[in-house]
């Protein structure tokens, strides 16, 4: 199955989704919105996981991308595990009937209260970061009479092609083990008699176009794990990450998840290991879009600024990572890009933007926009900055469309206080 590269497009006049017109949903549900394609998620997923069939694996979607419910069960249903990086997300995991024993622990910083929570979940290993995460786990699991299984996550000291906050594979990030220090890790965590040493781990970063950084990484975890093997250490499982990038431009080339995959495999093979990845952007990423209605059009000297209803609080992505997104409107025009402008929100921030100096058709106000390729990061890191409540999420699937996550009011901003 092929990914669907762009799930939202025109039919006649009206931008749609699977066969669903967007501006139907806004005027149910109201603006800000986010809509995902269920359709694109699953294609995606199958993207790799049908691609490694013969090869023992397991598709790990990071759900850091996109944690709702609805979309961990449609994924739960079609096979895929988790790769989880808080207690939350393990909570998240298990509502949503995700099968435990699918579930890899990341992350440089877990409490005890959320290794135990994970131990008793049984989840099926921790990638730990660090020496004394090691200890920890050991020790926990020795209160409980059960051994863990745990991969060292190695930093390989390569450096991705990525924006500097989301590259994690060289020496000066915080995640990870120096890969030249990694032998003399394992060898002292013989020493823990409640931990299983049967994995390695790598991520170096997301959002990759040229995998070839990733599969150098991937040579250098593969050296490791056969100097690891003939020093006697049972070395079963090599968790190589995710990190391939989506496109956020009309004039960017598609992930390159079939050829990525295929290179995996011709790497893999031989070495009789179980291969997990850990894909999210990948597979959301393109799946959603964020629907904004046009509030005002003004003008600041010679600055033009189309001010919308969605902000900052929604999709922070452009103001933290100066990310594209594609800007559609609901309705085609048959007028030309004659307008620059900056699309700019509500909030009381000079770094409120979705776009800047952005050649776009002309919008008037009450016209809604489209915000592409808002699956990945998108609601995942929104918050209620300014008192602003979060936008409503809906899934289209099977021609038909629900909301999977209600509109929050203004006594959802005020629980718990």
């Amino acid at each position: 199955m092929k990914p669907a590269m762009r799930p939202m497009d025109y039919v006649g006049r009206a931008l749609s989704c699977d066969g669903v017109v967007l501006a139907d949903i806004a005027a149910k549900v109201g603006t800000p919105c986010y809509v995902y394609s269920a359709a694109t998620i699953l294609a995606n997923y199958h993207a790799y996981d049908d691609a490694l069939q013969g090869v023992p694996h397991t598709v790990c979607y990071a759900m850091k991308a996109n944690g709702n419910l609805a979309i961990l069960r449609l994924l739960a249903a079609a096979g895929a595990g988790f790769d989880i990086v808080s207690g939350g997300e393990l909570y998240r995991v298990l509502k949503a009937g995700g099968d435990p024993a699918k579930v890899v622990f990341s992350g440089v910083g877990k409490t005890s209260e959320e290794i135990d929570a994970a131990l008793a979940a049984g989840i099926f290993a921790f990638n730990c970061e660090s020496e004394p995460e090691l200890a920890l786990v050991d020790a926990l699991a020795h209160r409980r009479g059960i051994k863990a299984r745990v991969a060292l996550r190695v930093n390989p000291d390569v450096a991705a092609d990525t924006h500097a906050h989301i590259a994690t594979g060289s020496l000066g990030h915080k995640f990870g083990v120096d890969i030249g220090q990694a032998e003399a890790v394992y060898e002292r965590a013989r020493l823990y008699e409640n931990l299983l040493l049967e994995g390695v781990s790598c991520h170096i970063g997301s959002q990759q176009f040229d995998f070839e950084p990733m599969m150098k990484a991937a040579d250098r975890v593969l050296e490791l794990i056969a100097c690891l093997r003939a020093k006697g250490f049972d070395i079963r499982h090599a968790d190589l990450g995710g990190g391939l990038g989506v496109t956020y431009r009309p004039d960017e080339p598609a992930p390159p998840i079939a050829e990525f995959t295929a290179a995996l495999r011709e790497k893999v093979a031989g070495y009789d290991l179980h291969l997990f990845l850990e894909p999210g952007r990948s597979i959301v990423g393109n799946a959603g879009v964020l629907i904004t209605r046009v509030l005002y059009r003004k003008k600041s000297g010679d600055k033009e600024f189309v001010v919308v209803d969605a902000a900052m609080n929604d999709l922070i992505r452009p103001a933290l990572y100066d990310a594209h997104h594609e800007i559609l409107p609901l309705r085609a025009t048959s007028a030309d890009c004659g307008l620059r402008a900056d699309v700019v929100g509500p909030v009381c921030e000079s770094g409120d933007f979705l776009a800047q100096d952005r050649q776009m058709p002309e919008v008037f106000p009450g016209d809604l926009l489209a915000v592409c390729t808002t699956g990945a990061y998108g609601f995942a890191q929104a918050s209620n900055y300014n008192a602003r409540p979060r936008p409503v999420e809906v899934l289209i699937e099977n021609g038909s469309w629900r909301v999977i996550r209600k509109r929050e009011t203004f006594d959802d901003l005020i629980r718990g206080e």
